[in-house]
């Protein structure tokens, strides 16, 4: 079930139909195989919650020892990479320091997360939920931060199998200035900072307000620079305006990364734009801003703009061992 939801995903299927997987999915962990078999034999699989015929044709198939034949459709036309090219740089990539659980506006809680980067080879994932301002996104008040920061402390005492960074996508005030106190970004070990709102500010302005919040000493990656949309459901967006010499630059000076952001509504920085932060010296992340599972699949986009663009993988932080990339987030503290 949980495969299933995770190939729809990837695919940038409709939300209802992953969810219908991943509620089957809870259904049957809920529930003992032995009785599963009984209401296989007895025809009352569909009696259970969030089991309509759909799911109960696929539980009945693997009780059977079989490959469900949904999932076997999904492997043979949806299960290969997502994108051709970058294939190097996507075999260097030891993790992803942008992803989004139900804590803000993710899907899935942080476990369904951490296991399913797990599961795709990584050895590291950074927790970057939103911070308070962006309240649309279930935004997080420091109080809920805290509460996350024990939750991952635990998680990662009981060996996930892969480490889970503490981390924040937090916004970039109109003035530069960031949302969330400085005692709090001082304990994470990742920190992405990203423009919300009034994103059609003019260009001096946009400049000046990005470049403050980059030579902030907590902020370790410029997330998705032009907050443009090329496609989506929530449509398109025009990128905002900015002089791209000049943050860059910033980026360069003040050890920031600048993310690649493979979210394919996003594809940020347009690929003239990545170019110049290639000129410019940057050090980059390679994310995928993902808000369930299956999206931390989405990799091999940027990969095969990182590679059009002639992005140096050594330049690439999260293809860094952990203990690296650590001592460069913590290289301001």
């Amino acid at each position: 079930m949980r495969r299933i939801a995770f190939l729809l995903e990837r695919a940038r299927e409709p939300t209802y139909r992953v969810r219908a997987f991943r509620t089957a999915a809870k259904t049957v962990d809920s529930i003992g195989i032995a009785e599963l078999a009984d209401r296989v034999e007895a025809g009352t699989l569909t009696e259970l919650p969030g089991i309509g015929k759909v799911t109960a044709t696929v539980i009945t198939e693997a009780l059977a020892g079989e490959v469900p034949v949904y999932l076997r459709r999904l492997e043979a036309t949806g299960g290969r990479p997502v994108a051709e090219g970058g294939a190097e740089i996507r075999a260097a990539l030891r993790g992803d320091l942008h992803m989004h659980s139900d804590w803000s506006d993710g899907g899935s809680p942080i476990p369904e997360m951490v296991q399913a980067a797990a599961e795709l080879g990584h050895e590291y994932i950074a927790l970057t939920d939103h911070s308070p301002r962006l309240t649309v996104a279930n935004g997080l008040s420091p109080e809920r931060l805290r509460q996350q920061l024990d939750i991952v402390a635990e998680l990662n005492e009981k060996d996930p199998g892969i480490r889970i960074l503490t981390g924040i996508e937090v916004d970039i005030n109109e003035d530069g200035s960031l949302d969330q106190s400085d005692e709090l970004l001082g304990r994470l070990d990742v920190v992405v900072a990203s423009v919300h709102s009034k994103l059609r500010m003019a260009s001096d302005e946009m400049t000046e307000r990005m470049v403050t919040a980059i030579a902030n000493p907590h902020v370790d990656v410029l997330g998705h620079c032009t907050g443009r949309l090329i496609t989506g459901g929530r449509g398109t967006r025009p990128e905002s305006t900015f002089d791209p010499e000049i943050v860059f630059a910033a980026c360069e000076r003040f050890g920031v990364a600048v993310e690649i952001n493979s979210r394919p509504e996003r594809l940020d920085p347009p690929k003239r734009l990545l170019r110049l932060a290639v000129e410019a010296g940057c050090s980059f992340a390679l994310d995928t801003d993902a808000h369930a599972p299956g999206q931390l699949d989405w990799q091999p986009y940027g990969c095969e703009r990182a590679a059009a663009c002639g992005v140096p993988v050594q330049k690439i932080v999260n293809t860094w061992p952990v203990d690296d990339l650590l001592a460069w987030t913590r290289r301001g503290s």
